[in-house]
């Protein structure tokens, strides 16, 4: 396909030098009156494999649709003739992509491929937004349970709750953002992980601020409190779904260097005292 792409290329340069003369003037695709418009790459990259094929093949239709446009208002016969080849060919790479897949994509690649994007969405999607909820969650434990005691007024318990998850949110967000920009460590685009990172501190903290929205004061820590433990709940339960937990392999790695400290090593010999002669 890159070889016929690049043979398009010569014949559209071929083309223009024939009818227009050797400059070439800089046209940007915003330029083309009807042309099509491309997803931002900020915005395409580090997707699924799947999805992936499904822009590439949207790209085809897309380029097929406009030759076959351009095509028909072109009133010059070459130009005609090598609009409507190219749409032909872009119809053929489709067609070509589909045998590909079908020859080559057997079920131990599909089963590599979801892996690879299960994987790439645990790391763009799941770790950032379990880093924010937790630290929603914890973090504005203090500020809105000290202010309920210590007023006892529940509006004023959730205002403080409400500017404390709101700050936690974006103070995570933009450090996520902008601490790792993805292209060495494979974590995916940044904004989608300051999104991610930022929305579930903002949830984390306004989880146990929303219930005092109820007048009673009592009555809203109780719900509260109960919102506390689903929360810490939901960390684990998100933990255990896409993620390994980390306490628990510590604690087994702990426990297999502890035996192999206490076990006898088969390699090391028992040292006998020196024997007693008299002089």
């Amino acid at each position: 396909m890159a070889a016929e792409e690049d043979e398009h290329r010569k014949r559209l340069i071929d083309l223009h030098t024939s009818r227009f003369g050797e400059v070439i003037p800089l046209i940007r695709r915003e330029h083309v009156a009807g042309f099509y418009a491309r997803r931002p790459i900020w915005l395409v990259e580090n997707l699924g494999i799947e999805r992936i094929r499904t822009e590439a093949a949207a790209m085809e239709r897309d380029a097929e649709r406009f030759y076959l446009a351009a095509a028909q208002r072109s009133t010059d016969a070459a130009t005609r003739a090598l609009l409507g080849d190219l749409a032909a060919a872009e119809a053929g790479h489709q067609n070509t992509a589909q045998d590909l897949e079908r020859e080559h994509l057997d079920d131990d690649s599909r089963a590599s491929e979801d892996d690879m994007a299960k994987r790439q969405f645990v790391l763009t999607w799941v770790q950032p937004g379990l880093a924010g909820l937790m630290d929603g969650s914890v973090s504005t434990l203090a500020p809105i349970f000290a202010t309920a005691f210590a007023t006892h007024d529940p509006w004023t318990t959730f205002l403080v709750g409400l500017a404390a998850s709101v700050g936690a949110g974006i103070s995570m967000g933009f450090t996520e953002a902008a601490s790792d920009d993805g292209e060495l460590s494979g974590r995916g685009s940044p904004i989608k992980r300051g999104f991610a990172s930022g929305i579930m501190t903002t949830v984390g903290g306004l989880g146990h601020a929303l219930p005092y929205l109820i007048p009673d004061f009592w009555t809203a820590t109780t719900v509260a409190i109960i919102v506390v433990f689903i929360e810490l709940w939901a960390i684990a339960w998100i933990q255990n779904r896409f993620m390994e937990p980390v306490l628990p392999r510590r604690l087994s790695g702990r426990s297999r260097r502890r035996v192999g400290l206490c076990g006898r090593r088969p390699d090391r010999q028992r040292i006998e005292p020196l024997p007693h002669t008299n002089n």
